[in-house]
């Protein structure tokens, strides 16, 4: 079976990962996870993109080399990626010297077929963005937009990729292909750039006289790569091409290619990945059935105080810290947030109380609150030992029938990726679990011997019903499911999948550990963390 091959964009460290490299990582990293429970293999790779004349600048002001800068910088996301549990099989960083041979094969074998000729440019070029910029990026008052930052105008030669003889070929596949990108919505966005754009060519060098940190041409060593055609080139790379293996014994890039999931944010579908790397990919021989497909996400925006949604940015002093957020409330508290709270490929609002919320309501009081019950209760009255016993209060099937209606409406959910309607689905049966304590009252029953038979089976499906719910909500909260599992003392075997579960989980005589909390309640007035650096 071909492994389900998973990337995200990789990360530019030229400065502290804010609250969308969180989500991004965190919504892939539940794919992956998903994915390994319906019995495919997965392999998921992400990165660091350490190149481009940002490090450049920023490192000239430090007084420092730019790979001293990168290898300072990348850990803020290292440490990130591994408090979050972010799960990769495969990791890769631009300056590593197998993605740098990757680049150069792409790049001579583009020029050797007449893809990248030489050419001189007159006109404006945006530092922040690296990239060439036209007239029709101005506003009415003739100015830049605050989204190019520093815009200077520069005459040079170099490098050209022939984009606009690849965008016919584009415009048709896109309009052949309407799972190319999800969602719709994005396609169509991209469609319409497409159908826009002015079919100019891709400047894919930078003279060394101004930029040395990047990956030199094979074909001209006076100039280097321009870092998207560099960037971009990782998910080929990183996969084996073209010799085969990224690492030793790994999977073969024929064994995973194409791009099954490629999980970017909406800012750079156009026109880096939707135009730049789909071109490239044809330029360089990959045919239509070759190409990736976009799992494009939306921003994460903020409240001012005038109640208005507005995007995160450092200007404004709103960027959220992700790493401050996790040391306040717990990698899996804020995982639950992200994914309940956005519907994947739409924009959500941060809000620092709506994470508290969740957190005390539904994952403290909702689902911790049912654990201790069913654990608690079954040591108290059960010996801690779960037995079938009775099975015919219509009560008890009320809970089966919540169990068993949970993989169609998990699966259902996550065919587009919407992990905040899987957990709908989820909670739906914590919820039915925790009224089902509330009308059966074992605690009054455990008073009376002849009722022993029907509170061990209570008991016994509250805590199968845990079990069930463990193997659901693993890909968003999958430190506490691993901890609800140690407590209940049982692991899925090996081989289990969404499509294999069935009702008896816990054998007969199965006996449960002792509970402790899950989550910790967060005090509603706690100070908000401080913003991202």
């Amino acid at each position: 079976m071909k492994p389900f091959y998973l990337t995200t964009a990789i990360d530019y460290p030229n400065a502290a990962p804010h609250l969308g490299h969180a989500y991004e990582k965190v919504l892939a990293d539940a794919i992956a996870r998903h994915v390994r429970r319906t019995g495919r293999p997965v392999h998921f790779l992400t990165g660091l993109d350490q190149h481009g004349q940002k490090v450049q600048q920023t490192a000239e002001k430090a007084g420092i080399h730019p790979a001293t800068h990168v290898k300072k910088t990348s850990k803020l996301f290292t440490r990130l990626w591994e408090s979050l549990s972010i799960s990769h099989d495969a990791w890769i960083e631009t300056t590593d010297e197998r993605h740098k041979k990757a680049v150069r094969t792409l790049l001579q074998r583009l020029y050797d077929a007449g893809d990248i000729t030489k050419g001189t440019y007159r006109g404006y070029y945006s530092v922040r963005q690296e990239q060439y910029i036209t007239a029709k990026e101005r506003r009415e008052d003739g100015s830049f937009g605050p989204e190019w930052g520093e815009v200077v105008e520069l005459e040079e030669e170099n490098w050209y990729f022939a984009l606009k003889k690849h965008l016919p070929w584009l415009r048709a596949f896109l309009n052949s292909h309407p799972k190319a990108v999800f969602p719709a919505s994005r396609l169509r966005n991209l469609v319409q750039a497409v159908e826009e754009s002015e079919g100019a060519d891709l400047c894919i060098s930078r003279p060394k006289s101004r930029l040395r940190w990047g990956i030199e041409l094979p074909f001209d060593p006076d100039y280097v790569c321009y870092v998207w055609f560099d960037a971009l080139t990782n998910y080929i790379s990183g996969a084996g091409w073209p010799d085969g293996s990224w690492d030793a014994g790994g999977p073969r890039f024929d064994e995973l290619w194409p791009n099954d999931c490629n999980v970017i944010g909406k800012d750079i579908l156009v026109p880096a990945h939707g135009i730049y790397w789909l071109c490239m990919l044809h330029a360089a021989g990959f045919t239509d059935d070759q190409m990736p497909r976009f799992l494009v996400h939306g921003w994460w925006n903020i409240r001012n105080q005038a109640g208005e949604s507005e995007k995160m940015s450092k200007s404004l002093g709103n960027v959220v810290d992700p790493q401050a957020l996790v040391d306040t409330v717990g990698a899996d508290a804020l995982r639950y947030y992200l994914l309940s709270e956005m519907t994947t490929g739409q924009d959500a609002d941060f809000s620092h109380e709506r994470l508290i919320v969740r957190t005390n309501a539904e994952l403290a009081n909702g689902l911790g609150n049912l654990l201790n019950r069913a654990l608690n209760m079954t040591q108290r009255y059960c010996g801690g030992v779960v037995t079938r016993g009775h099975h015919d209060d219509p009560l008890l099937a009320e809970v089966r029938d919540a169990v068993a209606t949970l993989p169609a409406r998990h699966l259902a959910a996550l065919e587009t990726w919407q992990f905040n309607r899987a957990l709908e689905a989820a909670w739906s049966v914590i919820d039915t679990a925790n009224r089902f304590v509330e009308r059966t009252e074992p605690f009054k029953l455990a008073k009376d011997p002849a009722q022993a038979d029907r509170v061990t089976g209570i008991m016994h499906h509250l805590c199968e019903a845990l079990a069930h719910l463990s193997i659901f909500l693993e890909p968003v909260i999958p430190a506490a499911m691993s901890q609800l599992r140690a407590q209940l003392r049982w692991e899925p075997p090996a081989g289990l999948t969404y499509h294999t579960l069935r009702w008896g989980l816990l054998p007969d005589g199965h006996t449960i550990g002792k509970p402790k909390p899950l989550f910790t309640k967060i005090e509603t007035d706690a100070a908000a963390p401080p913003a991202a650096g």
